[in-house]
């Protein structure tokens, strides 16, 4: 990063096209599923935010070959799934990806790793991996108060299991079926709603058998994945799409300002991801969305979306897990939109890098916002104008991003601290909102150029004309 704190003021009217870095949780799990196969794999367009460095790093240790030819291109030499003991503790950084799906491989190790973290990691509850694993045969040990990290793993045989996850987890979901790949018997994941599906599309890709339903989940319905034991990951190559969750800030930026208008090229658009459309269109705004390809089982695409007045909605229930680290953002739009908005059912914003109700609620208000908090959620009444105010990150990288978006549409000057934390998942960030000025500025008041798309998928009200 050029600074430790980001100032920003009133932005631009939005007239671009742009694209994302490559999707996080995908590049953890595409690197997960090449050091897990058979031979060389290469990925490409990978995320190299220190979170998926970190899944990266963790690989190494466990002797696998990784190599790094270029900007976003990794070489990894897959070891048939087969590790050797880690010579120290296995730091995971910030990155809960990390350790809960590394959690599901290592128990299946025959020897013993400690998986450590920073101290926001070690923070975080790990009760909901450490008791499936156990219940296949595991021996884990949470050396912290409360279930928390460090994690001890005594790697032993496994046995498959069903088990009813009490909430959608993918990464709860994504351990266990990558420890179901060391067990005897079919393994099953039982989920009470739908959570997002990377895990499962990338195991197919690499030529793992599954049985699951293959169509868009449907909220309220349970949703059950089985996978049989001892299968062989076969090495593939693999591109990673870009990261909607990346995109979803620029979306919001756009949508909450009238006359915007933004193209955003090769992004993920994976059903059990796209929750922040769906939002976005309810509260008003106007989007596109085209899938061009589906490539290694992930739809990729662009989306496109005009600026208007948003209107306040309610987001819960089966909704949250496909919106959950879009809730900061989705809590910008609703104090840019008019009306109330509403979030519950969103509790484990307790335990993520930081307490993220909390924090969104506590710098709303220095922004002028009126927020009621509650224990899973809160309530945002919007329609006032941001005022810029001095706003901490409290380490948190969709913190900062989100109140940087903020500023865009508040008086005056917002100062965002500490905003090194950015690192983990967008390391491009602030060159994108420079980047983003500069070309507006160049533009001034003329007709931007802008790819069209067809109306394959179109949400929300038709353009103007």
């Amino acid at each position: 990063m050029k600074s430790n704190a980001f100032r920003i003021k009133r932005g631009p009217v939005l007239q671009t096209e742009i694209t994302v870095p490559g999707d996080k949780s995908i590049s953890h799990r595409a690197i997960m599923l090449a050091a897990l196969s058979n031979g060389v794999c290469k990925i490409t367009n990978f995320l190299e935010g220190e979170d998926c460095l970190s899944t990266a790093a963790a690989f190494r240790q466990l002797g696998v070959t990784i190599e790094q030819t270029e900007p976003g291109t990794m070489i990894v030499h897959g070891t048939h799934g087969i590790f050797t003991a880690p010579a120290a503790a296995i730091d995971c950084g910030n990155s809960g990806t990390t350790m809960r799906l590394m959690s599901g491989i290592l128990a299946a190790q025959p020897f013993t790793s400690r998986l450590t973290g920073d101290a926001s990691l070690r923070s975080r509850p790990m009760r909901r991996v450490i008791e499936p694993l156990t219940q296949m045969g595991a021996k884990i040990r949470a050396e912290g108060a409360g279930d928390t990290p460090p994690l001890i793993i005594e790697g032993g045989p496994l046995k498959a299991i069903t088990y009813h996850t009490p909430v959608a987890s993918a990464q709860v979901k994504s351990a266990i079926l990558l420890a179901g790949l060391y067990a005897e018997g079919v393994t099953t994941v039982v989920e009470p709603a739908p959570s997002r599906n990377h895990t499962e599309r990338m195991l197919e890709y690499f030529l793992v058998k599954l049985d699951c339903d293959r169509a868009k989940p449907v909220a309220g319905k349970e949703c059950r994945i089985s996978l049989g034991g001892r299968q062989q990951i076969e090495s593939r190559d693999f591109s990673v799409p870009g990261d909607i969750s990346s995109a979803a800030f620029w979306l919001v930026a756009a949508a909450a300002q009238p006359g915007s208008r933004l193209l955003i090229k090769n992004v993920g658009l994976n059903p059990t991801r796209t929750g922040i459309i769906d939002v976005l269109v309810r509260m008003g705004a106007q989007v596109r969305e085209v899938v061009e390809v589906v490539a290694q089982g992930e739809p990729c695409g662009v989306i496109e979306i005009k600026g208007g007045r948003l209107h306040g909605t309610v987001i819960e229930g089966d909704e949250i897990p496909n919106v959950i680290d879009e809730i900061p953002i989705i809590a910008i739009a609703g104090a840019l939109a008019e009306g109330e908005t509403i979030i519950r059912n969103a509790k484990e914003l307790r335990v993520k890098e930081t307490d993220r109700i909390a924090a969104i609620a506590s710098n709303l208000r220095l922004m002028g916002v009126e927020v009621e908090e509650f224990e899973d959620g809160m309530k945002i009444t919007g329609g006032q104008k941001l005022k810029g105010a001095k706003l901490p990150s409290y380490g948190d990288h969709r913190i900062a991003m989100a109140f940087t978006i903020a500023g865009l549409h508040a008086s005056g000057e917002t100062i965002i601290e500490d905003t090194a934390c950015v690192q983990t998942s967008y390391p491009g960030f602030e060159s994108t909102l420079a980047d983003i000025f500069k070309r507006n500025s160049m533009r001034q008041k003329r007709t931007p150029v802008i790819s069209s798309l067809d109306s394959r998928r179109r949400r929300g009200k038709p353009a103007q004309k």
